[in-house]
């Protein structure tokens, strides 16, 4: 469980020491932003009403359309590290709630591709749209110089929980 947001937590997980206190101001910001994004991401799938992996899935199938990639059941099964029987049951899922369609491969006879339904983009606009713009605008509101900081910090961060 999270401390609340003015507690310190330097005693129990972080050496204490006073030249390590600006790291961890550092570390709770981002934990902060982790909670927050974390809340949003639930109140999205509440508005979806689709599960985490559901909404994963549209949201691969949807990119897979926006670069040219096709998705086929494959693809998705390990995009979002789930069995093929789960993928199955996922893609059913989605195709019964109108979100996705399931097409032939157009140069693979024997393949099938993913699509999103045009309700599919909709939808995921509308839940999305208010969230990102937001988020979009503080990004921007950052000078070049912030900005190059922030994305070495967080592919740096990325590196060090990834290993």
């Amino acid at each position: 469980m999270d401390a609340p947001e003015g507690d310190s937590v330097t005693h129990f997980w972080y050496s204490g020491e006073p030249e390590s206190q600006a790291a961890v101001d550092v570390l709770q910001a981002l934990r902060r932003y982790r909670v927050a994004e974390t809340r949003m991401r639930a109140r999205t799938r509440q508005q979806m009403r689709m599960g985490e992996n559901d909404i994963l899935a549209v949201r691969h199938v949807i990119r897979g359309r926006q670069t040219g990639r096709f998705i086929s059941p494959k693809d998705l099964a390990e995009l979002l590290d789930i069995s093929s029987a789960s993928t199955t049951t996922l893609i059913d899922r989605l195709e019964k709630s109108g979100h996705i369609e399931r097409r032939p491969h157009p140069t693979d006879r024997r393949a099938l591709i993913l699509m999103p339904t045009d309700s599919a983009d909709g939808d995921v606009r509308a839940a999305l749209a208010d969230a990102h713009a937001r988020m979009l605008e503080v990004a921007e509101s950052l000078t070049a110089e912030e900005r190059g900081i922030v994305v070495a910090f967080l592919d740096r961060m990325s590196g060090a929980v990834g290993a």
